[in-house]
């Protein structure tokens, strides 16, 4: 049973955001309605991963960096060191951007604007967003858009 103030649902068949719990092997279908409830609980379920696995890999990054010492005796193997640890900030930059991106696709499935172009307004193909979630534009209107940027760069 539903409780009036809270909005958590007691039943076993939605999740926390009152949408249809998923099974394991659920995969979205050009069959179904497009972006409906069981959807956009998968994509959610998806991008809350995502997110939680790149967390996840933050903090092993930071407790490697707090425990391990760019102190090598021999510098080659200092600057290697210093290398890799360049390299490792610059993947964890790039991935905190990233996490940006997934907070932004979640907040557009609790707008009901996630699945849809953001330039047309036409549905982002099924595919298209099991390959990248985060997306905003369909293929065509991706393509349009960086024919545009290049002819801005030429230029």
């Amino acid at each position: 049973m539903a409780s009036g103030l809270s909005g958590v649902s007691d039943r076993s068949d939605v999740n926390e955001f009152g949408e249809p719990a998923l099974n394991g092997g659920y995969r979205p279908s050009p069959d179904e309605e497009f972006m409906n409830p069981r959807q956009l609980a998968y994509f959610r379920a998806k991008l809350l991963g995502w997110k939680e696995a790149i967390l996840e890999e933050a903090k092993g990054t930071l407790a490697q960096l707090q425990n391990d010492s760019l102190r090598e005796p021999d510098i080659t193997d200092r600057a290697s060191s210093e290398t890799d640890w360049s390299i490792e900030l610059r993947t964890r930059d790039r991935q905190r951007k990233l996490i940006s991106k997934i907070d932004a696709a979640l907040r557009r499935i609790e707008e009901g604007e996630y699945g849809y172009c953001e330039v047309t307004g036409e549905p982002i193909s099924l595919a298209r967003l099991e390959a990248r979630p985060i997306a905003t534009m369909t293929v065509e209107a991706q393509e349009r858009h960086e024919r545009q940027e290049k002819i801005s760069r030429d230029e």
